[in-house]
């Protein structure tokens, strides 16, 4: 204890001096090395693969990270491979991308892959540094190698008061038909009055699929699209679609998409005829006017503009008698007839385009004499 004896050389306390001692000492020693980062990339996981005729199409996200959780720098090497059933993975291609960006690779399947009974097709990418070195494949991707399904032929498209029909060859038994619509733009004609606030219709999403399943009588051939509306122009493609599964996993099959048809849905339909036309006179007193009161049954459609009555005139025409503007409700007090007098009358309804109906069934009254 030779250092504790000589306090009076030091001028400091002796154990002040040994831990201060101790603790230079502790200062110089390394430390247990860390190993180098591998910069291996994060494998994909979210890798999807469809088929539409002779096409497969895979998506996935770019991982930005590699295994150390140190951002990638530079483009990453991806390799692309597909597996028939239980046999090699088969190169594919080989894509330089960004990291953090969206993977996208297509490609036309081979002949040998084109033909024959559905089977599965799985598909992997795997991500490599600049050795060439990876973490691993990424998850398993399923498709489908065979024959496709025939393609649709024959798509057109009428437009209906109720939508818009679609019809074509129905000449492939036992497949579902998929139909893709498309928004394209509003249409030339002027629409009808634009409703604003909570009652306003929810916007229209720019693409949307509509399936059509198969009977077991017949294949399908027609659809009614009853989702669209007036003023819009749609396009629509159809393809085939045969629903598969393998190892409990559903996949589709599909045909090559169609060639596009494009409808202009216009306004050009009267609304529904009024019903239940009934008329009722009254003879006036004690200063009362003589009158026929008219009521009938209210037209639902949703762009009504209201109504107009018509009275059958002595020389066997019909004429109008209501103002020039629509009728509101569904009534009109008609007082421009005579006691003893008989009435035929009839009634439309009117659309905010315009566009009248057809005259309802006819109602007679006869006026009663004082």
């Amino acid at each position: 204890m030779k250092l504790i004896e000589n306090r009076a050389w030091s001028g400091l306390p002796a154990v002040p001096i040994l831990a201060l001692a101790l603790a230079l000492a502790g200062c110089g020693t390394p430390g247990a090395p860390l190993p180098p980062s591998l910069k291996l990339p994060v494998p994909v996981t979210d890798l999807s693969a469809v088929r539409a005729g002779n096409q497969i199409s895979l998506t996935w996200s770019m991982p930005k990270k590699t295994t150390d959780k140190l951002l990638l720098k530079g483009n990453v090497s991806v390799r692309v491979c597909r597996q028939e059933l239980t046999g090699p993975c088969v190169p594919a291609a080989t894509l330089m991308l960004a990291p953090d960006s969206d993977g996208v690779f297509s490609e036309t399947l081979p002949a040998a892959l084109l033909s024959g009974e559905p089977r599965a097709l799985t598909y992997f990418v795997e991500l490599a540094n600049a050795r060439g070195r990876s973490a691993g494949l990424s998850n398993p991707a399923v498709a489908v190698a065979g024959a496709p399904p025939p393609a649709v032929a024959g798509l057109a498209a009428r437009v209906r008061k109720d939508g818009i029909v679609l019809r074509w060859a129905p000449d492939a038994p036992g497949f579902a038909v998929r139909l893709h619509r498309k928004l394209i733009a509003p249409a030339s004609e002027p629409k009808a009055k634009t409703q604003t606030g909570l009652l306003a219709p929810a916007p229209e999403p720019a693409e949307q699929d509509l399936v059509v399943e198969p009977s077991s009588k017949a294949a399908p051939d027609h659809a009614l699209d009853k989702t669209v509306r007036f003023g819009q122009v749609y396009e629509y493609r159809a393809q085939r679609v045969a629903r598969l599964a393998f190892d409990g996993q559903a996949v589709e099959l599909t045909s090559e998409i169609s060639a596009p048809v494009r409808v202009e849905v216009l306004d050009v339909f009267p609304p529904a005829v009024p019903t239940g036309l009934a008329a009722v006179a009254t003879l006036g007193e004690n200063g009362a006017e003589t009158a026929i009161d008219l009521s009938w049954q209210p037209v639902t459609d949703a762009d009504l503009a209201g109504y107009a009555v018509y009275r059958h005139q002595p020389d066997g025409s019909w004429q109008r008698i209501s103002p020039p503007q629509p009728l509101v409700g569904p009534a009109f007090h008609d007082t421009g007839v005579r006691p003893g007098q008989s009435y035929r009358y009839a009634v439309t309804a009117i659309d905010q385009g315009g566009h009248e109906s057809a005259r309802s069934a006819e109602a007679e009254e006869t006026v009663p004499n004082p």
